[in-house]
């Protein structure tokens, strides 16, 4: 280190609650690179989430510490940063004679023969510069083309949802009971409000939040579904409140951000909720600590168009449930007089995965039914567009 420039170390930084180490899994830069105060220097991943670590301040990468792949703890020193200091300016000398203007060389006299010459010499070369044909050696090597198997060494956060994903299937009992639900009295208050409700809120209202809402009402009534069984499956845990886990699509892979006490959460607000986690996600912006603690978790593949599925648990969690697409299509119903009616109904499926150690399928399906009802009664106007009072919760709505 020279007397010129100060060496600034680059820590792991606090990655979220009880999170302890992380592995270095790509370098964005190299020693002897120049890198802006705050731009990012390395990827960094957990069981949880990929995250960037900026530079904590400018000049060149003098030292890497840590190689790809390296597992290091939250605060270890990883690389560090040569900051040169800044070069003071130079007080400006004052002028005792008037600076003479200095004159350009005289052009050296060409010939028209040298003119036509120098001319003619790039349209030769360019004639001349079609490739030559291939030898037969050459013609022998194969060409690899965009029909070629590619071969990728698969990202971290996808093998961490590989791993956790057949762990769950290997530990849980898993079943999947499915119902289908009207949802035409939802398609209507949301034809309703939707104006109003993109002025309130700043965001667009979908299906989603009606079936979130109509989602944990239900797991008040039916607790077993809002629970999770220790690993001897001899205490099952009751949550008291509802820590929903949100599964949201982005380019690094499916992460499941946790909306903490959603059964104080009005439509609004679950909206709200539900828009800013899938930001958070998808900008890349999301924490470790967002990303644990969940009680139940919800996936909508309906976004994607899928009818149903059958959702893998999120463990330790006792369940899931899927949303499929709605569409609308013609139902067979009966009016109070018995008559036969065929209309276009607003219909979509509702898949719920439960762990079966502690879930019995009468349970999923009371559970279901719950939901189902809640949903093909409706929503008020207030329900809608009128923001949750403090202290107004689940329970009390539907008291």
């Amino acid at each position: 280190m020279t007397a010129a420039e100060t060496h600034i170390a680059v820590t792991v930084a606090e990655l979220g609650e009880a999170v302890t180490e992380a592995t270095i899994t790509r370098w964005l830069k190299s020693v002897g690179d120049t890198v802006e105060d705050g731009e990012p220097l390395l990827e960094v991943a957990t069981d949880k989430v990929d995250t960037e670590i900026p530079a904590p301040a400018a000049g060149i990468l003098a030292e890497i510490l840590e190689p790809e792949d390296a597992v290091v703890a939250v605060g270890a020193t990883i690389a560090r940063i040569a900051a040169a200091p800044p070069v003071p300016e130079a007080d400006p000398q004052p002028q005792t004679t008037q600076p003479v203007a200095a004159q350009p060389p005289a052009p050296a006299e060409t010939s028209p023969t040298q003119t036509e010459q120098k001319t003619a010499f790039p349209q030769t070369t360019l004639a001349t510069s079609a490739p030559p044909p291939l030898t037969d050696a050459e013609q022998a090597v194969p060409v690899i083309t965009e029909q070629s198997d590619r071969v990728e060494k698969m990202p971290r956060i996808r093998r961490t949802i590989a791993r956790r994903m057949m762990e769950s299937l290997q530990t849980a009992a898993q079943l999947t009971t499915v119902v289908e639900v009207d949802l035409s009295l939802v398609a209507a208050s949301r034809a309703k409000h939707k104006q109003a409700f993109l002025e309130q809120t700043g965001v667009k209202l979908s299906f989603l939040p009606f079936v979130v809402v109509a989602a944990v009402e239900g797991l008040i009534e039916h607790p077993i579904i809002n629970a999770s069984v220790d690993a001897d499956c001899t205490e099952i845990t009751y949550y008291r409140s509802v820590h929903l886990g949100m599964a949201v699509d982005s380019k690094k892979g499916l992460m499941v951000p946790v909306i903490r006490d959603a059964q104080d959460h009005s439509i609004a607000a679950v909206s709200r909720a539900i828009a800013a986690s899938a930001n958070a996600v998808r900008d890349g912006a999301i924490r470790p600590d967002e990303l644990t603690g969940g009680t139940f978790t919800i996936t909508n593949t309906g976004s994607r168009g899928a009818l149903f599925d059958t959702p893998i648990i999120n463990q330790p969690q006792s369940a899931i449930l899927g949303i499929g697409a709605v569409v609308e299509r013609l139902v067979p119903q009966r009016d109070n007089d018995g008559s036969l009616l065929i209309r276009a109904r607003s219909m979509a499926h509702l898949s719920l995965s439960y762990d079966h150690r502690i879930v019995d399928g009468a349970d999923a399906a009371r559970y279901l039914t719950t939901v189902r009802t809640r949903l093909e009664n409706g929503f008020s106007d207030d329900e809608v567009l009128v923001e949750v009072a403090e202290g107004y919760t689940a329970t009390s709505r539907r008291a």
